[in-house]
Order: C-alpha cells, then sequence, then structure tokens
C-alpha cells in the first residue's frame, strides 16, 4: 500500500511540474517544431529530474530503510565506518547509510547528487557474506556514486523521453493530416498514444545498455578502491540469490541478473566476474603499462590532503586530472614501444 502511494504522489508530483513549467514557459504541444521540441523536453525530464529529486526519499520509505544515526552495534558502527573511509577516498560527503529488512543479500545507492546521497544494504547481505565481501559490495556502491551514476541516468532517461514525445508528435502529426490540411485529433491522439509505447519500448534498449555498462564500471571501481579478490568473492556470494527491490528501484541493486539481455538493468554475474577477472590479468601481465597510471588514479582519488595542500587542488579540478592521467599512459606507452 505504501508503495502504491508513492508511485502515485510522484506521477502527481510530476503532472503538477510539468504543468507549471508549460505555464511559465507559454508553451503549448501543438505549436511549430521548435516548441513542440521544447514541450517535448518538458514532459520528457520533468519526470526522471523529480525522481531523481525524491529518489532517498522513495527508496527508503518503499523498503522501509532505517538510516544509522548512532550505532547500536557493532556491526553498524563498522558499517557506518567503512562507508565513512570509502567516501574520504573519494572526496565525498560521507552518505547516509542505512539498513532495510530483507533475507535477500542486496544494496543499492542513491541520491540526488555525488554529496547527498544513500547507501543502504539489506539484513540477508550482513548476514550471508563476510566483512571482505561487504567491504566490496559497499565499495561497488560508492563507485556509483562517485561516478555520478543516478544523475547521468536521469540525463539519458530524459533526452531518451524528449525524443520519444516529440518523433511519436511528429508522426501522428503526418499520419492524422486530412486531404484539405486539417488534422485528425482523433487519428492524432490514438496514433501518437501508440507510438510513444513503442519508441519507448525500443528507447529502453539504450537506457538499459548505459545501465549495465554503469554495473561494470563500478565493479572495477570497486576492484581499484578494496581489490579485485573481495569484488570476485561478492559477486560470487551473490550467485543464486534475487531481488526483492520493488520493480522501480531494481536498477539500483547490486543483485544481477541470471542472464544478459537487451533489456536487463545488470549484466550476468558471470559476464561481471569474468570482466573483472581479465582486467586483473591484464595488469598482471603488463606492470608497466598499469602500475603508474593505476598508483597515481589512487593516490589523487583517494588519499587524504588538507585543503590548502596543492594535490587537495588538482583533486578538485577534474580536467587536470584527466590530463595527467592521459599524459602518464602516453608516455607509458611510448617508453614501452622504444624497449
Amino acid at each position: 500500500m505504501k508503495r502504491i502511494f508513492l508511485f502515485i504522489a510522484t506521477n502527481i508530483a510530476v503532472l503538477v511540474v510539468i504543468r507549471v513549467i508549460l505555464a511559465i514557459l507559454g508553451i503549448n504541444s501543438t505549436d511549430q517544431v521548435g516548441s513542440l521540441l521544447a514541450y517535448s523536453a518538458v514532459v520528457g525530464f520533468s519526470g526522471s529530474i523529480v525522481s531523481l529529486l525524491m529518489s532517498k526519499t522513495i527508496a527508503k520509505h518503499s523498503v522501509g530503510a532505517v538510516v544509522i544515526d548512532q550505532p547500536q552495534s557493532e556491526e553498524e558502527a563498522w558499517l557506518l565506518a567503512t562507508v565513512e573511509a570509502q567516501a574520504r577516498q573519494w572526496n565525498l560527503k560521507t552518505p547516509e547509510v542505512a539498513i532495510y529488512d530483507s533475507p535477500e543479500p542486496n544494496a543499492f545507492a542513491t541520491g540526488a547528487t555525488k554529496n547527498s546521497s544513500l547507501v543502504a544494504v539489506s539484513t540477508g547481505l550482513l548476514d550471508h557474506m563476510t566483512r571482505d565481501e561487504v567491504e566490496a559490495v559497499l565499495a561497488h556502491e560508492m563507485a556509483h556514486v562517485g561516478n555520478g551514476d543516478m544523475v547521468t541516468l536521469t540525463l539519458i532517461q530524459g533526452i531518451v523521453n524528449t525524443f520519444v514525445v516529440f518523433l511519436a508528435r511528429i508522426v501522428s502529426s503526418m499520419v492524422a493530416r486530412n486531404n484539405d490540411g486539417s488534422t485528425s485529433q482523433g487519428t492524432y491522439f490514438m496514433v501518437s498514444m501508440v507510438l510513444q509505447i513503442v519508441f519507448g519500448f525500443l528507447a529502453s534498449i539504450i537506457v538499459m545498455w548505459f545501465s549495465r555498462q554503469r554495473e561494470y564500471r563500478a565493479d572495477a571501481g570497486a576492484a581499484k578502491l578494496v581489490g579485485a579478490p573481495k569484488m570476485i568473492a561478492a559477486l560470487q556470494r551473490l550467485k543464486g540469490s534475487t531481488s526483492d527491490l520493488p520493480q522501480t528501484m531494481t536498477a539500483m541493486g547490486i543483485a544481477s541478473e541470471s542472464k544478459d539481455s537487451w533489456f536487463s538493468t545488470h549484466p550476468s554475474l558471470d559476464n561481471r566476474i569474468n570482466r573483472l577477472k581479465k582486467t586483473a590479468n591484464r595488469k598482471t601481465s603488463r606492470p608497466s603499462e598499469t602500475s603508474i597510471s593505476d598508483g597515481l588514479f589512487l593516490f589523487l582519488h583517494q588519499s587524504p590532503f588538507d585543503d590548502n595542500h596543492p594535490v587537495f587542488l588538482i583533486q578538485q579540478r577534474p580536467l587536470v586530472k584527466h590530463v595527467i592521467f592521459a599524459t602518464v599512459q602516453l608516455l607509458q606507452k611510448s617508453t614501452g614501444r622504444r624497449q
């Protein structure tokens, strides 16, 4: 009942936001192409942005997650300390840390910004995994936060929604146009609805592809943070488990699909494990090409420095870091060719 209420409340909020923005901008969906594109963008992005802004509240209420304000046990104290340490390594504010009651081992991260996020784990995860495995799962969720995956997915969903609405209405206008130049409103409405469903179905393939790629990146980020063996062990432990998160939150969890498909939010566990093993083997077989850049990555991302320290200033400038990494990698490759 609570989930139904949250679903209805979210959609009402989306509709209100759309109405207000359209009224302020004076946009009508029946205007020319420019106005139609603006209308489509408002409709396409409003739902995604409202959902993002409400994501923490909805997630906590949907699963009954309890935020750890003051640890009541040694396990809660360890959990909070581990997330705090990982947040420092990402140079981020510590997320809210929560536990929710579920026998299935799972965890998720959400939040509107990197410094206003939530990391939650299930009781089943804490009961069935070792500390090293839980640490790896937390590192995976912190990688999602550090990579800004929630915001990126929102932007991608918004862009996709915009073009779904825009193309559906453009095609509908052509189909519903009569010989005398007038438009059959009934035909326009029916065709538009059908096309939005069809285009939305096709567009979800793009969104799901990105969702799977971000899981690979989060696994890699966790492996850099705590080591590939821990992350691999955590993924192996998840085999056979299923996600009991609400349908709208499935993409947030760490539990994976049994096999890959175009509409999977996560790659299969076997594929994720194989990807980590291949990456680890590449680094082992070519240490001269990876050790310096990996060490530099960890140094710039994870080492704590005072606010006035020169390295801290570099940490706050992503473009500078990317230039440094690219330069080091080019030097390593050129050195390797000369050898």
